[in-house]
This record gives structure tokens, C-alpha cells and sequence, in this order.
């Protein structure tokens, strides 16, 4: 028998993802689209629409434009984008809203509580900067957003998805708690990232496959390799990406090419992350905090290859320090400099901590089909 919902009797609902960028969605979360249309699910996708429209349509979801700067601060701005999508939501007559990272869940909240729709998913995928803050005004900015979010814009029927339980506890939530659903990111599927043999040591070659942003402490990486040559070690560094020009903290293209020297080289953006991991043994990702769960790091795992990444919420998620990887302090160039080091000297360690990574995937619950299973669960409870 299928659920019943408030929309009509034996029907699935009709789920409203909102998302504020068609590339983000279609890059992290075209298999819970793809997943609730099997299950039955009529599916829209509401979004600001720029080359990724047949992408997500391929799915056999609706894609809806919705013109929200994701990098504008302007309240106004937000909240007549809110408007315009509870008109959207109303017409699409959706059941549930599922709203997709911190803006998505600001505006689609807003939106779902103006159209009078009650059942929401709240997917947070990382705090960004409000996250990896610990001054007074990122600790304002937490309590703010949970007496919004936790506030105005919780039902009785909304529901949470994490991608680390540290978020939840920021919004004053258990991880534990019924109306809490903790994911392994939006999951990977392995079949699509197979391991491939490590390539000769020396050197020890790093990739580090990331929107090149300070926040994701690329320059902690360069300064690190750069140490880490100085003190013997044998090694290149790859950077693979391109800056965000919608993100203030985008690195920029001159500082990137200056860097390309002496073993480190800024390749820029690649369609080939696999073939980028392929030919590295360890992958970086020296994040400053404020992540859900790098996608990054779950291809690089996928892929059996080592991670060196730093203690903050979502990667420590992941990585288990000295089983699939080495865990360092954030925005610390010397223990990752050290950490550098100790792979470049052990082809054995480098190559016992990929194998644990490929195992972390399959096991931990970090693939696509954990994490859809997860969330068609998570839809039924709301039917």
C-alpha cells in the first residue's frame, strides 16, 4: 500500500526540492531526484536555472526557475525571492519542501510557511563561514540562525538532514533524535570510483580537487608542501579547481598562478576529477571549517587513495585519524608540513590508508544508496 498524505489518498507527495544554484544541485544531488521519482514521487526542482536545466531534468523531475542570488546579503532581496516561491510552491500544489543548504533553508523555509506547507526537509550542507567562525560574531550568528531556523521556521512536521552531527548540535538538536537523520554527504556511488593502482613513490604526489577559496585552506596546503620540500620530503602538489566568482572568498587566478612553482601547480578546473585522483597517491582537503561533507573527500575515498585533512566537522566525519587518512588542526601549515612528511617516507601506510578509505565508503554509509534509502524513509515518515 502507499502512503497517504494531505495532497490526496494513494499518492506519493509531491516533494519541492529548492536549491539556489542549478550547478550545486546537479553536481551533488541528482540521485535523491533520480530516487524519489522511482519511488513514485512527483519531483520539482526549484531553482535559479543557468546550464544544468537537462541535467536535472533527466532525472523526470520539473525544473522551476527561481532567479536568488546565492552571494546577496540584502534582506529584501531574500524575502522577495521567498514570495515569488510560495507563489511557486502554491501552484505546484508540492507536499514537501526540501529545502537544500543554509539559503535554501532561509528562503524555501520562509516560502513554505507563507504557502501554508508544513511538511519540510531542512538539508544543511555545511555552515561556511557562520560555521567555521569562533569569534563573538560567528557565535551570534549560530544562535541567530538556530532561533530562525528552530524558531518561525519549524513545524511539527519539519524534518533535519546533516551531513555531521556537529551541525545538529549547532541548531540545538541530537543527532540522535527522531526528527534527525544524519547522512554521509549526498553519497557516492562507488561502482562510478574505482581505485586504480598507486602510481611509483617518489615523489609522493598530492591532489587537492576543490573550489579554490580560502576557506578550504589551499594556501595552508601550498605553505605546507613548501615546508615539507624544505625539510627532505619528495613530493608534488597538485591544485585542481577554479575560484567561485560568486564567493567572496574566492582565492584569485593571479595569486593561484603565482603559487604554480618549484612542485606545486594550479591545473585550474577539471572535468576529470577521477583521472586527477588516479594520478596522485593521497588526496589534501585542509579545510578551515564550516563543511557539511566535502564531496572531495568522499571521491577521493572512493578512489583508495589516502586523505590528509584537518578536525573540523564533516572531514573528521569521514576520515578517522591514522586509519584512512592523517587528521591535522585547521589552518595549521607545520602538522600538515609534518603529516606530508611521514606519507612521503612510508608507500606502505600511504597505501594500507587507501585501501581503509575505499572500505570506509562501502561501510560506513557514504554511498548513494545509503543515503537515498535514508531519505525515502525519511519521506515516508512525513506522508
Amino acid at each position: 500500500m502507499q502512503p497517504q498524505d494531505a495532497g490526496g489518498e494513494g499518492r506519493r507527495p509531491h516533494v519541492a526540492f529548492v536549491v539556489t544554484e542549478d550547478w550545486f544541485f546537479a553536481s551533488h544531488f541528482l540521485p535523491m531526484a533520480r530516487a524519489a521519482v522511482a519511488s513514485g514521487h512527483a519531483v520539482s526542482v526549484v531553482t535559479r536555472v543557468r546550464a544544468h536545466r537537462e541535467a536535472i531534468a533527466a532525472t523526470g523531475a520539473r525544473v522551476v526557475a527561481l532567479e536568488a542570488e546565492r552571494s546577496s546579503l540584502n534582506p529584501m532581496a531574500a524575502g522577495y525571492a521567498a514570495g515569488q516561491l510560495a507563489g511557486i510552491l502554491k501552484e505546484l500544489k508540492a507536499d514537501i519542501v526540501h529545502c537544500i543548504a543554509l539559503r535554501g533553508i532561509l528562503i524555501g523555509g520562509t516560502a513554505a510557511l507563507l504557502a501554508g506547507i508544513p511538511s519540510r526537509v531542512y538539508a544543511l550542507t555545511g555552515l561556511g563561514l557562520i560555521g567555521a567562525r569562533q569569534d563573538r560574531t560567528g557565535r551570534l550568528a549560530r544562535t541567530a540562525l538556530r532561533l530562525l531556523i528552530r524558531g518561525p521556521l519549524e513545524t511539527a512536521r519539519t524534518r533535519y538532514l546533516f551531513e555531521n552531527p556537529d551541525d545538529a548540535r549547532i541548531l540545538g538538536l541530537d543527532p540522535d533524535s527522531p526528527k534527525v537523520a544524519v547522512v554521509g554527504g549526498a553519497g557516492i556511488d562507488p561502482e562510478a570510483w574505482m581505485p586504480s593502482a598507486l602510481p611509483p613513490q617518489p615523489p609522493l604526489r598530492i591532489a587537492l580537487t576543490a573550489r579554490m577559496l580560502w576557506s578550504k585552506g589551499i594556501d595552508t596546503a601550498v605553505e605546507a608542501a613548501r615546508l615539507a620540500q624544505a625539510e627532505g620530503a619528495t613530493l608534488e602538489l597538485a591544485l585542481y579547481g577554479a575560484p567561485d566568482p560568486s564567493n567572496r572568498r574566492a582565492i584569485p587566478e593571479a595569486t593561484l598562478r603565482d603559487w604554480s612553482r618549484d612542485g606545486v601547480v594550479w591545473h585550474g578546473p577539471t572535468d576529470d576529477v577521477a583521472g586527477a585522483l588516479a594520478r596522485a597517491h593521497v588526496a589534501c582537503l585542509p579545510s578551515r571549517g564550516g563543511e557539511g561533507l566535502p564531496r572531495a573527500l568522499l571521491e577521493a575515498a572512493a578512489s583508495g587513495r589516502a586523505i590528509l585533512t584537518t578536525d573540523v566537522p564533516g572531514c573528521r566525519t569521514l576520515v578517522r585519524d591514522g586509519i584512512e587518512g592523517l587528521v591535522v588542526p585547521p589552518d595549521d601549515p607545520k602538522a600538515l608540513a609534518a603529516a606530508m612528511v611521514r606519507l612521503s617516507a612510508d608507500p606502505a601506510l600511504v597505501a594500507r590508508m587507501g585501501a581503509a578509505a575505499r572500505a570506509r565508503i562501502i561501510t560506513g554509509g557514504f554511498t548513494e544508496a545509503a543515503v537515498t534509502a535514508r531519505l525515502l524513509r525519511l519521506y515516508a515518515e512525513l506522508a
